[in-house]
């Protein structure tokens, strides 16, 4: 019959938990006597699983025994009822802890502790959940045990995943990229790895290299893989391995030289079991481990744990304990706790503890499978809902579990081992790192000042030095990196080779070199040289084959763009570079009438327009007081138009005697002066830009055209172009040397050369040190630097940064630059120069504020002469009204009508010296009257 079952088993597919079950029970009932399953009244029945002599089982024994202890002892829990738990050995086995998990589910318990092997609970978890027995783990930390897959298994410890998220942010504090995982190849060691994996993913750092050994490895297995890890870049070892057999990796380690200065050890929780489970410390085994960083399970400091503490130290010393108190005994102890508050809350629910028989379990014709002896716990899912609502503080803190079954605050202690295990901080899923114990941190408000400080006390590393290691070295194989360098066949002033790889120049190599000798460590290096050297290599492959890992890096004159930092990591520039465009300058012949050009036709206009305007007006305003100003019609009309223009050059000879005169002249020499100043300013550009003056001026004109366009062959311009610039392929046509870019621009489009060439600024510079005839038109349209390219997540990128701003800062970097690319004084003329004409709405203000002030001192000018003109012609009219007899010859001839327009002229053109001695006889007549 169980041939039968196998078989239809195996053709539906897959294996059910149920033939497990079935299969094992089987085995059971030949390894131990099956047990009658009867019951005690008054008792309920609780299993616990675990290895007994084992450094976490010998600390759950006595955890599990005080606890039954103290909950038969207290009257308020389980009132008439005793607790009863039956432990059974799993003896380091998987086949073995199923059996025995089989047993127990034969003495109809209703829940059970354990188990403490990650592995031993996946399998487990499987039966209980047939069975509805809810199965409560203190050790197994595995995180692939999901209670989704297995919904009755409930861990009362902390997972991996959160200890694997405190190794992250040690990493991540003390500027490590890569670890090497060593670990235990079975479920708890792979589940750990695969957490620190996704925790180191998210601090962008990364396991380099998975070590693992099987459980029951020997030293022999152990000392192989420390072998191979110790070729290994990677100096940063993280152990996850099992208690009772991590010791000996520690030993073999120290044996082999491996924890010395420069190594880094951090080890995970079963290292502080071991340590807190010794009841005399080992000064030879303090010694192994000199410098290694643990993790321990924190628990907080409370009387009740005090208490605890101070039972168990009176039972070693009774000789009834045979451990030294470790956090997995505590948790063990909470675990009970826990069942026992549950199974007080069900019975008082007024819940039956029934088991039944399972249908699908009946005995076979002929088989000696007592699998009726396997019975489903009929209040299982009750029990399971009232465990989940546990909420209590227990020796380890508050037990209590979260939405996905959880418990609520993982924190763990921070160690650094030195004669002693010494505490350096904490860690916890609320605050991170810190100084100060996550309780404490937890009870204060979550903001910057109390949340994630990442903060520890100093750290005395393998070796007994407090200098933080650098985290990795060269791998100790013997080969140098590969370092990939184009192979140039042009611009050789910055890579070039003589005859081998071995013999390289120019100024990147230089600049790599020099960094190089900066960095504290040797790096041994190889040169490979890309490229046939006929043609330039494609640089965008040279960055490819680092990707690939077919190079360790690439030196040389190699761009820092978007396509590339996607796939390598870069130095910090150590030259500025851009795109810029080049062409061709043509002078053109200079005009005879080129000094007319830098004024539009309107401002000339305007200008010759306000010089006679102001010429006239200030003649008009000295005309009456300014000798300077009289003359014959003929010399008058000269004076104004010779005052007029040559104010022009401020060689004007005639004074301005009249106030009105003199401050239309300050406002109008102003206004003079700035016109000069934009002429000749405007003039020197306009002749400048003739000589200069080319048919492409910039980016703009040169998308327009659709001339050829020439690039260096093998840099990334021609993508760039194509893709960014969308300039047709067609358009391109790629270039070799300076002397190629030359005789294409002297050829032009028209004689099968190109219009202009688009490189970047390095190879521009040497290209017009030795052609002057060429200029750069418009600014750089990219800005980008060359760097040296690294694999992802080198450390070298970072360590080489540092020592090119060294080089920066001490001058090295230009001097550097000065030896191999010193320019002649014709390429940094500035070429991009474009003059325009100066218009009227440049000036309009200051002719708007010449014309105002003109205007002024005319209407000004205007008043007076007409209140003149008044006053003279009322004196005039009442001196003919008393003298009528005067006869017309006794008059002054210029006043005899004086009321006429032609007298008022002849009053304007009279000097105002005149006018003064007429007011003076017309006051002295006036007197001899009277």
């Amino acid at each position: 019959m169980l041939s039968h079952v196998a078989s239809k088993t195996m053709m539906a597919g897959m294996l059910s938990p149920l033939f497990v079950i079935w299969f094992l029970a089987g085995l059971g009932g030949a390894v131990g006597e099956i047990g009658d399953g009867t019951t005690e009244p008054g008792t309920v029945n609780v299993g616990a699983l675990f290895t007994f002599n084992s450094t976490i089982g010998r600390a759950a024994m006595v955890g599990i025994e005080l606890a039954i202890e103290d909950v038969n002892a207290d009257s308020t829990i389980l009132a008439g009822t005793r607790l009863n738990v039956i432990a059974q050995d799993t003896n380091c086995s998987g086949f073995v802890g199923t059996i025995e998990a089989l047993q127990l589910m034969e003495k109809k318990v209703v829940a059970v502790v354990g188990p403490q092997s990650s592995g031993i609970g996946h399998v487990i978890s499987h039966v209980v959940t047939e069975l509805h027995v809810p199965l409560l783990s203190f050790a197994a930390t595995d995180p692939t045990l999901s209670p989704l897959e297995h919904p009755y298994f409930i861990r009362t410890t902390h997972s991996d995943h959160f200890q694997m998220n405190a190794i992250a942010d040690l990493v991540e504090h003390f500027g490590w990229r890569e670890v090497t995982a060593i670990f235990v190849d079975d479920d708890y060691g792979r589940g750990g790895v695969i957490a620190l994996g996704d925790a180191l993913a998210e601090k962008r750092s990364r396991i380099s290299y998975k070590a693992g050994f099987p459980p029951n490895a020997g030293p022999t297995a152990i000392s192989d893989l420390l072998v191979r890890v110790n070729l290994m870049e990677s100096r940063v070892f993280v152990v996850h391995v099992n208690p009772d057999t991590g010791m000996n990796v520690f030993s073999l380690a120290k044996n082999m030289g491996m924890m010395a200065t420069g190594y880094v050890w951090i080890a995970t929780d079963w290292l502080a079991s071991t340590l807190d489970s010794v009841v005399q410390p080992d000064p030879s085994a303090m010694s192994l481990l000199q410098g290694a960083i643990v993790l321990r399970h924190h628990t907080p400091d409370s009387a009740p744990k005090r208490r605890f503490t101070a039972r168990w130290n009176a039972m070693l010393r009774a000789g009834n304990a045979s451990s030294g108190l470790n956090s997995y005994g505590l948790y063990a102890y909470d675990s009970l706790w826990a069942v026992a508050r549950a199974i007080d809350r069900f019975l008082s629910a007024g819940n039956t503890i029934n088991f039944s028989a399972d249908p699908r379990l009946h005995e076979a014709n002929g088989s000696t499978l007592h699998l009726s002896t396997l019975r489903i716990f009929d209040g299982g899912e009750s029990l399971l809902r009232q465990l989940l609502l546990t909420n209590f503080t227990g020796l380890t803190g508050q037990i209590e579990f979260d939405s996905e079954r959880n418990l609520i605050g993982p924190s763990y202690d921070i160690l650094n081992i030195g004669g002693g295990p010494r505490l350096i901080g904490y860690w916890s899923n609320y605050s991170g790192l810190s100084v100060t114990a996550p309780e404490i941190l937890h009870r204060q408000p979550p903001n910057g000042s109390t949340t994630r400080q990442q903060q520890l006390f100093g750290v005395v590393w393998p070796g007994e030095t407090t200098a933080q290691p650098r985290g990795w070295v060269f791998p100790n194989d013997g080969k140098p990196l590969r370092i990939g360098v184009p192979n140039r066949a042009s611009f050789r002033e910055f890579v070039t080779n003589n005859s081998n790889s071995d013999d390289l120049g120019g100024f990147c190599i230089d600049v790599f070199n020099a960094a190089i000798k900066l960095l504290p460590y040797p790096v041994p290096c190889s040169f490979v040289l890309i490229g046939d050297g006929s043609k330039n290599p494609n640089y965008d492959e040279i960055v490819n084959m680092v990707a690939r890992n077919e190079l360790d890096a690439a030196v040389g004159d190699i761009a820092i763009v978007r396509n590339r930092i996607k796939i390598v990591d870069f130095t910090q520039p150590y030259t500025e570079s851009g795109l810029v465009i080049v062409t061709r300058v043509r002078g053109s012949s200079s005009s005879a009438w080129a000094f007319l050009r830098p004024f539009t036709l309107e401002m000339w206009c305007a200008t010759g327009a306000f010089f006679l305007l102001v010429g006239a007006a200030v003649w008009i305003l000295e005309h009456r007081e300014n000798p300077e100003f009289r003359g014959t019609p003929k010399q008058q009309i000269a004076t104004m138009f010779w005052f007029s223009f040559s104010t022009m050059f401020f060689v004007h000879r005639e004074n301005t005697v009249s106030t009105l005169g003199r401050f239309l002249l300050i406002v109008w020499l102003f206004v003079v002066l700035i016109i000069n100043s934009s002429y000749t300013a405007s003039l020197t550009s306009i002749l400048t830009v003739q000589q200069l003056s080319s048919g492409i001026t910039g980016l703009d004109s040169l998308l327009s055209t659709s001339d050829p366009i020439g690039y260096q062959e093998g840099k990334f311009a021609r993508n760039y172009m194509i893709e960014e610039l969308n300039i047709p392929e067609s358009r391109l046509k790629p270039l070799n040397s300076p002397e190629e870019y030359a005789k294409a621009l002297e050829l032009g489009p028209k004689a099968g050369g190109v219009a202009a060439i688009v490189d970047e600024i390095p190879f521009v510079e040497i290209l017009l040190s030795a052609y002057c005839q060429f200029r750069i038109v418009g600014p750089a349209f990219t800005k980008n630097g060359w760097g040296f390219a690294f694999q992802r997540d080198s450390p070298l990128a970072v360590d080489l940064s540092t020592a090119i701003l060294t080089l920066s800062e001490n001058g090295d970097l230009q001097r550097i630059h000065d030896k191999w690319l010193s320019r002649s004084e014709c390429s940094s003329q500035d070429t991009d120069i474009e003059a325009s004409r100066l218009s009227l709405s440049s000036f309009w203000g200051l002719f708007l504020l010449c014309g105002i002030v003109c205007l002024l001192a005319l209407v000004g000018y205007i008043i007076k002469t007409c209140c003149q003109y008044s006053k003279f012609s009322s004196t005039e009219a009442d001196k003919s009204e008393e003298n009528v007899e005067v006869s017309t010859n006794q008059k002054d001839p210029k006043f005899g009508k004086l009321k006429s327009f032609k007298n008022l002229m002849h009053f304007v053109d009279t000097k105002e010296e005149e006018i003064d001695e007429i007011e003076e006889k017309q006051k002295e007549l006036g007197d001899h009257t009277l």
